[in-house]
């Protein structure tokens, strides 16, 4: 039997790549790594993945990316070993605005204990790992998938540890049947808008929200710069269709919007969608950082300063390694304009919940 096994999970991604797996019958069995702290959340998710899909199995597997053998117990140990055929890799910390040692431990540190997990698998046919497609850092330009090169700068400890992070997985390439998957910024689902929390062009809506009632909007960002921003639907269809799919072993591939808007255009769809109207003028973007240095500033507004960061920085994601693969399948990253009225009405019933709003620090 061909057993699947997760990190990352209760998280939102692993468990809908988990409800895709068994959609597509890839797996009757499943293994996910749960810290202690997360047990009973996970156990509410994993029956309600299992009643939804009769017949399968989700089996919690208490342990720690960040500790040898992932902190599972021997016996555990020596019985899914023999039974894991692929493995995902998606524990990490994604928030931007965390600290570089919270950020090294769980990142860096819990690649190289997963990497250490993978060699003793007997059974492994495919490994997959999901980088960013921001491991770019401040590099401008065509950022190519064949491609990992230090940039100058990195614009937050988020992205220089999946950096770090992503250069241990690419050493074992050699050895293990890996695919590297680089995601752009993940947004709700295309239909429904429905996403777990509210960050990465979330802030927007957040910002928009709060200024609403003044007389007008001020555009913010750079007309140059585009923002790649991708939904969750399109990364969990290509993701499980890249885990079956030979070719892809041995790559890195881009799971990124090969047509992305300006910032400008998507802030004044924003704007368009959540007030009926458009924004005028234009706010300098140096003014919003320096007030966003004021933690009241940024809480009142819902903004993390380092989102600010993305708005002025022109690069471009090549995706024609993904989009060869992504061909067989038929699966194409939708339009982010079109679904921008399904992700302001899902916002706008949900604004309200704290467990969707990311604590601003």
């Amino acid at each position: 039997m061909v057993a699947h096994f997760f990190t990352g999970f209760p998280g939102f991604i692993a468990s809908q790549l988990i409800r895709e797996v068994f959609r597509k019958n890839y797996t009757d069995q499943v293994y996910v790594l749960v810290l202690q702290t997360e047990l009973q959340k996970a156990q509410r998710e994993a029956m309600r993945i299992m009643e939804t899909f009769p017949g399968r199995h989700i089996e919690l597997i208490e342990g720690d990316i960040t500790l040898p053998n992932l902190g599972i117990d021997h016996q555990s140990i020596n019985r899914i070993l023999p039974q894991i055929s692929i493995l995902w890799h998606l524990a990490a910390i994604y928030d931007l605005a965390v600290p570089r040692e919270i950020a090294w431990k769980v990142n860096v540190l819990g690649t190289s204990m997963v990497n250490d997990f993978v060699k003793t698998l007997p059974n492994l046919s495919h490994y997959l790992y999901f980088s960013t497609a921001y491991v770019a850092g401040n590099r401008k330009g065509r950022i190519l998938e064949t491609e990992l090169i230090r940039p100058e700068k990195f614009k937050n400890y988020y992205e220089e540890t999946k950096f770090e992070a992503e250069i241990l997985v690419e050493n074992l390439k050699a050895e293990i049947p890996i695919t590297i998957i680089r995601p752009g910024i993940v947004r709700g689902h295309t239909l429904t808008g429905e996403t777990i929390k509210f960050d990465g062009p979330y802030f927007f809506l957040n910002m928009i929200e709060r200024l609403k009632n003044l007389p007008f909007i001020p555009y913010i960002g750079d007309k140059a710069t585009t923002i790649n921003v991708v939904p969750v639907d399109f990364i969990i269809q290509s993701s499980v269709f890249i885990s079956s799919e030979p070719t892809a072993i041995g790559k890195t591939l881009h799971l990124t919007d090969p047509f992305p808007h300006p910032v400008q255009e998507v802030f004044r769809m924003m704007v368009l969608e959540m007030t009926g109207k458009l924004p005028k003028g234009k706010f300098p973007l140096s003014i919003v950082k320096w007030l966003l240095q004021n933690k009241l500033i940024r809480q009142k507004l819902g903004v993390e300063k380092e989102a600010l960061d993305y708005l002025t920085w022109n690069a471009q994601f090549d995706c024609r390694e993904a989009q060869l693969i992504l061909k067989k399948g038929n699966i194409r990253c939708s339009d982010f304009m079109s679904s921008i009225p399904a992700m302001v009405k899902f916002y706008r019933v949900n604004k309200n919940n704290k467990q969707l709003q990311v604590e601003i620090k």
